[in-house]
């Protein structure tokens, strides 16, 4: 038995199991979840239908998967527009930005083939229908609204979600939608910590512009024009700074962490714990923790940003055995000392 499957099996997560809500999950849920899954409540959300089987054939993983066909909004709405896009995946409730969309090389893909009105649902609905008062990992891409979904939440219970994962916009892909830099001032102000960014992106040209070029440039344009950020992949975890998270918490903040890779945070959250709960497990977790981060020295492709310091930093001081009076020249004339001094 591995160390996620000795915690997640404890008395806390019996009656609490965690709680998983995958907004935009049409191509499948969260790969992320795998480890938790026989453990835990999923709840899946996607209006676009085109790729919701993925989702379907998910639910043998999980202790219960619910699986929603409707737009997840922050208002009180039951119905709304959703844009049906050429590429599934951009399908959106707000329309696309057109007219900015223009600039950039992927346009194409926001092209809208459709709208219709599809059923609408909140968040606070969702959790009475199924009794759950809880969200542990929180993972949105509803293409242009997701702070909006996140900040629907009572506040008292956003500030208790331990992973969040959102995919805010950079450039004006839709109509209004939520931005990397609003997501970052609203997560900050409610005690969580960027884990991890990955930022996407596409290539700045008009496709008025590309009619100039052969086939075959338009075919390789793509991959050797620079891309630019317009968008980004963001984790959020909850920092734990305060007293109201407890054992459990601290034990499933563990697992996330763990899982994202975060070991220097799993090991806080397991040192801390030991002090505040009378529980010989988390000093287990601790050990685990530290013998993680020891493992880490094996990865060796790690190394390799210290050998292109050391590799440049070598290549400086190979100039000034070379020609070693450079250094003194500069450094007189840095401090106005000429050098015929």
């Amino acid at each position: 038995m591995n160390f996620v499957d000795k915690v997640l099996r404890r008395p806390e997560f019996e009656d609490c199991p965690p709680v998983l809500v995958d907004v935009g999950a049409s191509s499948g849920v969260n790969p992320a979840w795998r480890a938790l899954a026989k453990y835990s409540i999923c709840i899946a959300f996607d209006a676009d239908d085109r790729g919701m089987g993925q989702t379907s054939r998910d639910s043998k993983f999980y202790k219960q998967l619910h699986v929603y066909d409707r737009i997840l909004t922050s208002g009180p709405e039951t119905v709304s527009d959703f844009y049906l896009t050429r590429d599934a995946p951009c399908s959106s409730m707000l329309p696309p930005d057109t007219e900015r969309l223009s600039a950039w090389e992927f346009a194409d893909r926001f092209y809208v083939v459709g709208k219709q009105a599809v059923p609408t649902i909140n968040l606070k609905s969702v959790l009475a229908q199924l009794n759950l008062s809880r969200i542990d990992w929180f993972k949105t891409d509803s293409q242009g609204t997701d702070l909006r979904l996140f900040l629907s939440l009572d506040d008292a219970l956003a500030r208790k979600v331990l992973v969040a994962e959102f995919e805010p916009g950079i450039i004006d892909a839709y109509q209004g939608d939520d931005k990397l830099w609003t997501l970052m001032c609203c997560m900050h102000d409610r005690g969580f910590w960027m884990s991890d960014m990955s930022v996407l992106g596409s290539k700045r040209i008009r496709k008025d512009l590309v009619k100039g070029f052969s086939q075959f440039e338009r075919n390789y344009m793509v991959h050797l024009l620079k891309t630019s950020p317009g968008w980004a992949e963001v984790t959020y975890m909850n920092s734990f700074s305060g007293n109201e998270l407890g054992r459990r918490e601290y034990l499933l903040g563990w697992v996330c962490a763990s899982i994202k890779r975060q070991y220097g945070f799993a090991l806080e959250l397991a040192a801390g714990a030991k002090e505040r709960f009378a529980d010989s497990l988390f000093e287990s977790l601790q050990q685990h923790s530290l013998a993680a981060i020891r493992r880490s020295y094996l990865n060796l492709p790690a190394y390799l940003p210290l050998f292109h310091r050391a590799f440049l930093r070598w290549k400086r001081l190979g100039l000034h055995w070379k020609h070693p009076t450079a250094g003194v020249v500069a450094s007189g004339q840095d401090k106005g000392v000429s050098s015929k001094a």
